[in-house]
């Protein structure tokens, strides 16, 4: 038998306490897939388990939860995240261009990771910057204003 992965017990503390904050535990389904993803970096079938155990509601509801926001990854990503903004602003505003160059640059397109396991690519319908377009998150560090000669730059930073 196959032993079912567990929460630790800093992510029960954290769990705890966004469940202190809501009427009922369900409540906190989106806090906990954003807590076990942040010490895992994703959140496996058997995380979902695990988390769906702790918060006393069906993986199936869980899931439905998880694959609702974008944000929640349930496979494997690189250890940067960017998120490129493909709405209409940044469309305008030069999208394509930054969209290609990253393209070519890393060698992967929306959905894909690198093979060294440095950056993971996906879209993003709005960044919420559009007075500032195109526009891209990696991590939690939002760039505005992009073009193709501070793209590279950006991306250096990240190891």
């Amino acid at each position: 038998m196959i032993a079912q992965e567990t929460l630790t017990p800093e992510e029960m503390a954290e769990i705890d306490h966004e469940i202190a904050l809501v009427p009922m535990r369900r409540a906190a389904a989106i806090e906990a897939l954003k807590i076990v993803q942040h010490h895992r970096g994703w959140i496996s079938d058997d995380s979902l388990q695990a988390i769906a155990g702790y918060l006393e509601i069906s993986p199936e509801e869980l899931d439905s939860v998880a694959t609702f926001y974008n944000l929640v990854f349930r496979r494997p990503v690189g250890r940067n995240v960017i998120l490129l903004c493909d709405s209409i602003s940044c469309y305008v505003m030069g999208y394509e261009k930054i969209y290609g160059q990253i393209r070519d640059r890393l060698g992967i397109s929306f959905g894909q990771t690198t093979s060294d396991g440095r950056f993971t690519l996906l879209p993003n319908a709005c960044l919420g910057t559009c007075d500032h377009a195109p526009a891209l998150m990696i991590n939690n560090e939002l760039f505005r204003d992009l073009t193709e000669e501070n793209l590279d730059e950006i991306l250096d930073r990240y190891h």
